[in-house]
């Protein structure tokens, strides 16, 4: 597009820039003595490459020598709008060179590398030392200080770097574990662990184990599984919620009296109601977020007491009885609620064909705000003999479905030693690929006695 040619500026005034007139000798805005303009400095200017007429500067000497000190920023003089020397230059060094008509008015650069983002893990290893020394010398002032002063969490990556309130190093970028990426608990004889797995970004189950006290003095342990569901809002605060929430409702009603099947009932409603808090959110959140669904989650519980064995569950975890004496059948304890065990039950598939089908892990019964209609699960058994039950997410099942399988790949001395059962049944979804979360709790029936604990 054709522009208007412009007209060249007037002549300003070196003090207020205002425009002048040809012959004027003062500034008629501020009275500047236009005499006393100092000439202009023998400076070059950027030029237009290509342009005719030019007077190009001569090119540099051609010095085969060697070369000479490169010329610093420091070496050339400050001076203010009037050519007066800026406070505190320092003393003219080489001449500007004549290539360049650059002026440097910034105060010399001190002549040191600039810091580091990421502090120096020797200073941090030599303040764990200070720290510990001070705890050794039994002194109370400095083991005061050394217990107060936190120092900044380092990278597990590059160990050098700081790692910032979101979780992520300063100083690579590395995303730092999670508190719940891996989970143990062991409460007495019932034991518990949960691992983000191989894939995930998050772990979105949670666990809760317990022990308590029926009114007569009867033990009873307790184990809340839940695993959030992903394609829902915030799914790892629904499950940790659903999950302390159910245990604390056992707590509550067990040594009250009421009966563990009526109390794991019980338990499952308010683990519900917790989640269906948690999309109660201000008006202003849902303008900003109107595509959000509710938070939701699965939950599967298991009572165990000195001769009865009570689980609860909605949605598709699971819960296994597996025998001390592996000559005796194992069972499944609970009944999917999932697109496959509709159509197993239904008759239109069997279990392999349903599990087959890419629909087969939608879940038809949940804990949220959007569920259809909450229906808790519970049965009641009394096993004839000691044995283990196995309280589970899907992580875990995909790799051991059956009785059979699940029995299988649980040792031999779960019973005596649930934590590190809970561990070998982790690792074994791991190695398996671990495309989920992993949560597995193991109890032992009947409960022992109050204080008996894990070999």
């Amino acid at each position: 597009m054709s522009q208007m040619p412009q007209q060249a500026a007037p002549a300003k005034c070196p003090s207020c820039a205002e425009p002048l007139e040809s012959g004027d000798l003062f500034c008629g805005a501020c009275g500047y003595d236009l005499s006393a303009v100092p000439a202009d400095p023998q400076d070059h200017p950027t030029l237009t490459m290509g342009a005719s007429g030019v007077a190009w500067p001569p090119p540099e000497p051609d010095n085969s020598g060697p070369p000479s000190a490169p010329h610093l920023p420091t070496d050339l003089p400050g001076t203010d709008s009037g050519g007066k020397p800026l406070p505190g230059s320092p003393p003219h060094g080489s001449p500007v060179s004549p290539a360049s008509g650059v002026r440097f008015d910034r105060p010399p650069e001190p002549d040191d590398d600039y810091a580091l983002q990421a502090p120096d893990p020797r200073v941090a290893a030599s303040a764990t030392e200070t720290a510990e020394t001070a705890g050794a010398a039994g002194t109370a002032e400095n083991a005061e200080s050394a217990e107060t002063t936190e120092l900044p969490k380092v990278c597990v990556a590059c160990r050098a770097g700081r790692v910032d309130g979101d979780g992520y190093c300063e100083n690579c970028g590395h995303a730092q574990p999670r508190e719940r990426d891996h989970m143990e608990q062991e409460t007495g004889p019932v034991a518990a662990v949960s691992d983000r797995g191989l894939r995930h970004h998050r772990n979105e189950d949670a666990f809760t184990v317990g022990r308590t006290a029926l009114p007569d003095g009867t033990p009873a342990v307790l184990a809340v599984v839940c695993d959030g569901v992903s394609s829902a809002t915030r799914p790892d605060e629904a499950s940790l919620a659903a999950s302390r929430a159910a245990i604390e409702a056992l707590l509550a009603a067990l040594p009250q009296g009421t009966h563990p099947q009526a109390a794991m009932h019980e338990a499952i409603v308010v683990a519900s109601q917790a989640v269906n808090a948690l999309a109660e959110e201000p008006p202003a959140a849902r303008e900003h977020s109107p595509h959000q669904n509710a938070p939701a989650c699965t939950i599967v519980a298991s009572i165990v007491t000195a001769g009865l064995l009570v689980v609860g569950w909605v949605g598709d975890s699971r819960a296994y009885w597996v025998p001390v004496d592996r000559g005796a059948p194992p069972a499944r304890l609970t009944e999917d609620d999932s697109w496959a065990a509709q159509m197993v039950a239904a008759g239109l598939m069997s279990e392999a064909e349903a599990y087959a089908d890419e629909r087969a892990h939608a879940i038809t019964g949940w804990l949220g705000a959007d569920a259809y209609e909450l229906e808790p699960h519970t049965a009641s058994f009394k096993p004839d003999r000691p044995g283990v039950v196995v309280v589970c997410t899907d992580g875990l099942w995909n790799y051991a479905e059956s009785a059979e399988e699940m029995s299988e790949v649980v040792p031999a001395d779960a019973a005596l030693r649930p934590l590190h059962a809970a561990r070998v049944l982790v690792g074994h979804a791991l190695d398996g690929g671990g495309h989920d979360n992993v949560t597995v709790a193991l109890l032992p029936f009947p409960a022992p006695p109050q204080g008996a604990g894990s070999a």
